[in-house]
């Protein structure tokens, strides 16, 4: 379920209402001492980033420039793969991550990339995810690599962008060379694709060159951001079969280093970062969706099929997750956790 389908005039009206906090908010100055912290980050800016970027001009505004947080694009201080061993090596205070480029630095992280979780509703997923974040064995991944983590990046339901034959059947998946990563992409090998882990970039790339049939990222802001939108001659309107986390983590001496009212602020300021990244979404599926309608042709599943996928490759994936991990961190407690949060979330709406 996009982001555009869940209701984006309640997301911007979020936003809006987080804004109008921040206006308040800046005649309250914080005082304190000259520090700058880099951030690590890939890519373009884009509607992931919109959310630190919203921060950190708040850090500039209320410490009156004191605090200057500034995120470096286009991996000019690493590459998305090694954010973790920068992190680790105190190279920058924090960086973006990607669970699936590196699944045995953060193996309780991959939890947030299994198909089919309880998190198509943002608010749930925001609260689900800001929960987890808190959890030890998310964590305790972090703390080998000298990190802590800050906030999720919130990223929406995965859909599908491809060329050539469209798969308007489970059938047709069948021998298709497919960008996914974690779970995701185990998921789709159960339909009989072939599971690629190409970083981002390099993505629309390998269209060009015919070495890559079909791409899942986030819908539908990341398929425009790394240009795969640009070469799809189809794309999935309704599978949800997923997403993953690319959450934002600080280097704990860093951290640790800080005043306690920049630390305060830092901490009390994650419903900012959060908030913009959930409107920058629902604004880019607004304008992205009747762009889409008209350029590629539109997959729209049966219920039936719908529920054969989830059958497939929904509790077969989990279990054997759970069986995977169960020795290296409590897999069983991290997967429960997931979805006891997600009833304490839907309960509250």
């Amino acid at each position: 379920m996009s982001y555009f389908r869940t209701g984006s005039k309640i997301l911007m009206a979020a936003a809006a209402a987080a804004m109008v906090t921040t206006s308040a908010a800046n005649a309250a100055m914080i005082d304190g001492p000259k520090v700058f912290w880099k951030i690590s980050m890939w890519g373009n800016p884009r509607a992931l980033s919109d959310g630190m970027e919203a921060m950190a001009k708040k850090a500039m505004e209320e410490t009156d420039g004191n605090f200057e947080i500034k995120i470096f694009y286009g991996a000019q201080l690493s590459s998305n793969r090694e954010n973790l061993d920068g992190i680790k090596l105190n190279a920058f205070e924090g960086a973006a991550i990607c669970n699936f480029y590196h699944p045995g630095k953060n193996p309780a992280w991959m939890v947030f990339s299994l198909p089919f979780l309880p998190l198509g509703d943002p608010q749930v997923d925001k609260y689900v995810r800001s929960k987890m974040f808190e959890h030890p064995a998310i964590v305790a991944d972090m703390e080998k690599w000298n990190a802590i983590p800050y906030v999720s990046g919130l990223l929406p339901q995965y859909e599908i962008l491809g060329k050539g034959p469209a798969p308007k059947s489970l059938e047709g998946w069948d021998g298709l060379r497919v960008r996914a990563g974690g779970g995701l992409g185990t998921a789709m090998e159960k339909l009989g694709a072939v599971k690629q882990t190409l970083p981002a970039g390099e993505t629309s790339t390998a269209f060009q060159r015919g070495a890559l049939d079909a791409a899942a990222f986030p819908y539908t802001y990341a398929h425009v951001a790394f240009k795969i939108s640009d070469e799809a001659d189809w794309y999935t309107s309704n599978l949800a079969p997923g997403t993953s986390e690319c959450g934002w983590v600080f280097n704990k001496t860093s951290y640790d280093a800080l005043p306690p009212q920049y630390q305060k602020f830092l901490m009390d300021n994650r419903d900012l970062v959060m908030d913009t990244e959930l409107a920058s979404y629902a604004a880019q599926d607004e304008k992205n969706l009747p762009i889409f309608e008209q350029t590629m042709e539109k997959i729209v599943y049966s219920e039936e099929q719908l529920a054969k996928f989830r059958e497939v490759a929904g509790q077969p994936v989990w279990d054997e997750w759970i069986e995977a991990n169960k020795d290296k961190f409590d897999a069983q407690g991290v997967f429960d956790a997931v979805f006891a949060y997600a009833k304490e979330a839907e309960a509250a709406q």
